[in-house]
């Protein structure tokens, strides 16, 4: 009997594995195997602050101490790394990336193509002409409204060595940017129980050149890019400018291109969609032919 894939799961910035949930449900009634990853940081190695509890108190939780500070992106694909490891152990590995988690999914296929035998990237960061940062500053990003999503920030990220947003804010500004930027399509019941699994810290470190995609390691690998038509936080144009730059690098080895409809989070929140998108990629996926 060929052995089946072995998808694992890697968030996005804020996220942590527990967003995974009822996708990793839908997938497990398909009858797919699944694992869905902590960054360093990120689940139960997360520090939520006593002053982000109720009442919140502001000074306390602009200049508290997080786990998360000093953090790297080689630490993030040095931890994805060893999953990968075992996770291959038991055949093919297929790896989703979600948004930010993109990034550490691109370093690690960097470094160990090997393990790894389809990326699917959904609306993630993939970069490949440009640094993470400077893409933001580019005609495709023009629509995301930077200034109202740091209407929760909470401390100066320089001197926390973290960025630390108050996702349990009031502020009624803030929470219409949120929901606007991320979930859009949901019910405000469902956007305030997504939100309610964010964590309020996340490392600073994005990478550089180096970490962006190599033809010779990461464009070896069968990709897939899922486009999230409806999605404000990383725009449908910058998701096909994803696409178009990885072609560019890799053109014999082009993505397979797939879209959803739905926001930033709707996929996650109405997973069986994306769960059948991934059972077809897994048809698709080759058996181990060795180690």
């Amino acid at each position: 009997m060929q052995p089946t894939p072995t998808f694992v799961l890697v968030h996005g910035a804020f996220a942590n594995s527990f967003s995974f949930a009822p996708l990793q449900a839908e997938l497990g009634l398909l009858g797919h195997r699944s694992a869905a990853v902590d960054l360093p940081g990120h689940g139960f190695d997360a520090t939520y602050q006593r002053a982000y509890q109720a009442p919140q108190d502001p000074e306390g939780l602009a200049a508290a101490p997080g786990s998360i500070r000093g953090v790297t992106l080689a630490d993030n694909a040095k931890h994805l790394i060893g999953i990968l490891e075992r996770a291959k152990q038991n055949g093919p590995v297929i790896l989703v990336a979600h948004s930010r988690g993109g990034i550490t999914t691109t370093a690690a296929a960097n470094a160990r193509p090997d393990l790894i035998d389809r990326i699917v990237y959904v609306a993630a960061w993939a970069p490949v002409d440009l640094d993470v940062g400077a893409y933001y500053a580019e005609p495709e990003m023009a629509t995301v409204d930077a200034a109202s999503l740091s209407l929760a920030l909470a401390g100066n990220p320089a001197e926390l060595g973290l960025l630390r947003v108050n996702f349990r804010t009031a502020d009624p500004a803030a929470l219409a940017a949120f929901k606007a930027a991320f979930l859009a399509d949901g019910t405000d019941e469902e956007f305030l129980t997504f939100l309610n699994t964010f964590q309020p810290d996340e490392n600073l470190d994005v990478g550089t050149s180096e970490d962006r995609a190599q033809a010779a390691t990461w464009g070896t690998i069968p990709k897939t890019f899922v486009r999230l038509a409806d999605d404000a936080s990383l725009p449908l144009a910058m998701q096909d400018r994803l696409i178009r730059e990885g072609d560019a690098l890799t053109p014999d080895n082009p993505y397979d291109v797939r879209t959803l409809t739905g926001s930033h989070l709707k996929w996650l929140v109405d997973p069986a969609p994306a769960a059948r998108v991934l059972g077809e990629l897994a048809a698709l996926t080759a058996p181990a032919t060795g180690s």
